[in-house]
């Protein structure tokens, strides 16, 4: 076990678009992230990620990056992120920039170049392939693989101007960076550097395992009833992953210790996962998988269904065995990318909504690995109650809606039914920050609409009261500062089979933790084997402080965690 700080440290996900807006434009800004960074001292964080705030068309919201070297200007400016990056670090935070870099935008200068002409320069800067042999270019299914996009729609753009076509895992204005080139590489390490002398403290790497491709690009398999293929067998984990990224770390982070680096990884396995964050290996400290919030979805992704307590307790449990030795894990359940886990895993009436927040949260950060908060999960948010597709703003909810409507045969009430339940935008409607119109957020027109429910939930009520969602983070972040049993303990899974526990132990030394949480709207008891064990044990936390917990019977959505020292 190294001293690594970011074992004991809790990350706060900043989505900058809707955390705050300082100017009334509807959009939040680096000024709204300076005037609420007390906001996220007084929780208790030490790091702040960033969501993109480069220069963008934002057809992706920041992630279609123009210029990697500059701040896009609904957000600020330089000397504006300077003044946040100190500010940041005046109250002990570290910031980390969303770094995206398996794609560009459309108009970044470097495809703008590489477009231009097939023998420009740059032209390999980008992947270029012309139309299946014998097939017309431009005419259906002449793209040079039969990969779809992950926003709906074919992998391959055509390009009129040259004939060819250039590939797209995202958007077609997302167009992937072709990584086999060496000064593509060189030109991404310098651009890295050049924010880490800035005074950055790391980055959080968007689907950096898509970085390396197959060769030659293979097809997919075809699924029935699909019109593209998914592809990632050539592009998820690719054959020169490991060695770009130890290149990266030469190149970038060598030297630089004190620096955090996360790779999303969709599809990642534990054991690449292990060899990614080996520290020895010198890749990432950690990634981010996607298995544990997939646990509530079947093959057909127009079909919702309940969570599994014991599936979700499967796949966490494997991840904590896998990297137990070595390696590391990062533990969440929001990001701008997953809808709001209170609605999701939890219960979101006005009942129990404050009590399975905090329950979540508890099971959550007693995890071995590093927690991290997304805006708006301190306070308990929820999802929001969307109407037809005119009230959704994400390219990918769009896409997938127009895809499973003309392609598919899918009604739009069962489309709707799903992007309702698990579409991003759940995740970015604005911050609420008060009871005031529009939740503080902004005094113009948000650029998405604020959820109806902020007079409810807002941080200025919870900060105002002790028993708050807001204050209860504040104890689990507290917690894992305090105690290295949460940051450097064992784990081990008890009652996998049990649906409506979730509990587990930590030790370090002499010091074993319990923690259960009722994952039902029902009392249940905790019929673990040594529960006479813990009978005189400590009650270190609890989210309902009202409800008996000496027998080890859970009251609805209540969490407990009980510390012993073994041997007493």
């Amino acid at each position: 076990m190294t001293d690594s700080w970011w074992k004991k440290a809790v990350v706060y996900q900043i989505y900058p678009r809707s955390f705050a807006d300082s100017d009334g434009d509807g959009m939040g800004d680096l000024r709204g992230v300076i005037n609420h960074l007390d906001h996220l001292a007084e929780l208790g964080v030490d790091v702040l990620w960033l969501s993109p705030i480069y220069p963008s068309p934002q057809d992706d919201n920041g992630y279609d990056i123009s210029d990697y070297q500059g701040i896009e200007p609904m957000f600020g400016d330089l000397a504006t992120f300077d003044e946040l990056l100190a500010g940041a670090h005046d109250r002990g935070m570290k910031l980390i920039m969303d770094l995206v870099v398996n794609h560009s935008s459309d108009e970044h200068a470097w495809f703008e170049e590489s477009r231009s002409s097939i023998d420009s320069p740059k032209r390999d800067w980008y992947w270029w392939r012309p139309a299946r042999d014998g097939m017309e270019p431009g005419a259906p299914g002449a793209e040079p693989t039969n990969w779809g996009s992950v926003f709906g729609g074919p992998a391959w753009e055509f390009d009129q101007k040259t004939g060819e076509y250039y590939l797209h895992l995202f958007s077609r204005k997302q167009p992937d960076l072709n990584w086999e080139n060496d000064e593509v590489r060189q030109a991404v390490y310098a651009m890295m550097r050049w924010w880490l002398d800035r005074g950055v403290d790391g980055f959080r790497m968007d689907v950096i395992n898509m970085i390396s491709k197959v060769l030659p690009l293979p097809d997919g398999r075809l699924a029935a009833g699909s019109a593209y293929a998914d592809g990632s067998a050539g592009f998820i984990g690719g054959p020169r992953l490991h060695e770009f990224l130890q290149e990266m770390y030469r190149e970038v982070f060598a030297g630089r210790e004190e620096m955090l680096t996360v790779g999303e990884m969709p599809g990642v396995t534990v054991d690449e996962a292990k060899l990614h964050t080996d520290p020895d290996r010198h890749e990432v400290d950690m990634v981010f998988q996607f298995d544990h919030v997939w646990a509530d979805r079947g093959p057909d992704p127009w079909l919702l269904q309940r969570l599994q307590l014991t599936n979700l307790k499967a796949i966490l449990g494997r991840w904590q065995a896998g990297l137990a030795e070595v390696g590391w894990n990062s533990l969440y359940w929001n990001n701008h990318d997953q809808p709001r886990v209170v609605s999701r895993y939890g219960d979101d009436s006005a009942e129990h909504r404050a009590a399975s927040a905090k329950m979540l949260g508890t099971v959550l950060h007693l995890h071995r690995g590093t927690p991290y908060v997304y805006q708006g999960e301190e306070l308990g948010m929820t999802n929001y109650p969307f109407g037809g597709i005119e009230d959704f703003r994400d390219i990918e909810a769009l896409g997938q809606y127009k895809q499973a409507l003309e392609l598919e045969g899918r009604t739009p009430d069962e489309v709707l039914k799903v992007l309702r339940a698990r579409g991003r935008d759940n995740a970015r409607t604005p911050m609420q920050w008060d009871s005031s119109p529009q939740a503080g957020f902004s005094t113009g027109t948000p650029w998405l609409a604020v959820n109806p429910n902020y007079p409810q939930i807002n941080a200025a009520e919870q900060r105002a009261d002790p028993d708050s969602v807001f204050h209860y983070y504040r104890q689990l972040i507290a917690l894992r500062h305090a105690e290295p049993a949460v940051a450097e303990g064992d784990f081990t899974m008890l009652l996998p089979h049990d649906e409506r526990l979730y509990a587990f132990t930590r030790r370090l030394g002499d010091t074993e933790l319990l923690v259960i949480g009722n994952f039902s709207g029902e009392t249940a008891p905790a019929e673990i084997d040594d529960a006479a064990g813990w009978a005189g044990a400590e009650l270190v936390l609890t989210n309902l402080p009202g409800a008996s917990s000496q027998a080890l019977t859970l009251a609805p959505w209540q969490a407990v965690v009980y510390r012993r020292t073994i041997g007493r």
